[in-house]
């Protein structure tokens, strides 16, 4: 885990939604042999963070999550969206100066661009820092402690951006590959994707 004397870094996966869109649970659809959630727990390089925790709706991937040494929250209000899912894991995280926030539907997501947004907030630790290719900005981003206060005021299905569009001046993009953005938000976008590995 992150060096004590270094600023505490937390990382939230935020694998609890309904996947309503995608027609099955995402999190266990398969991608090269691994489910897109473990491929999440793969993205993650655990030496940057004091604390690594895992929400989800469904016992199995909070199984998952432990097997890999992570933090286990159940949500068992899924239903009130995005936003209780965060409230849990940041209300988990307080004594975090940051929480890094993770989907886990970016099956191409490496470590070594995680490990590049932290390094970004490292420098500007008063500042959001988020993934991005061609300043269009995408998933993982870093709030500091300051905006925890806001991120737990959201409700309903809405999430970190709304925060963002409030503080736009407070925001650093990280150049990261532009397929490690690709999030598999429904199942054509997954069969897409395996089509195009099959091709390469």
């Amino acid at each position: 885990m992150a060096d004590a004397a270094a600023p505490r870094l937390g990382c939230l996966i935020m694998a609890a939604g309904n996947a309503s869109r995608f027609g099955e649970n995402k999190l266990f659809a398969v991608y090269r042999g691994k489910t897109l959630l473990e491929l999440a727990l793969l993205a993650v390089p655990p030496q940057l963070f004091a604390r690594v925790t895992v929400v989800s709706q469904y016992e199995p991937a909070l199984g998952l999550a432990q097997q890999y040494g992570f933090e286990a929250i159940l949500n068992r209000e899924p239903e009130l969206g995005v936003s209780r899912t965060i409230a849990l894991g940041t209300q988990a995280m307080l004594d975090c100066d940051a929480i890094l926030y993770m989907v886990a539907d970016q099956p191409l997501l490496q470590p070594n661009s995680v490990c590049a947004v932290a390094e970004r907030w490292l420098r500007e630790p008063d500042m959001i820092c988020g993934a991005a290719h061609n300043g269009v900005r995408g998933n993982p981003c870093i709030f500091p402690k300051a905006f925890f206060p806001e991120l737990l005021a959201l409700s309903g299905d809405t999430g970190g951006s709304r925060v963002i569009r409030r503080h736009e001046d407070r925001l650093r993009l990280v150049e990261i590959p532009p397929e490690e953005l690709y999030d598999c938000d429904t199942r054509s976008a997954l069969d897409a994707l395996k089509a195009e590995a099959s091709n390469s």
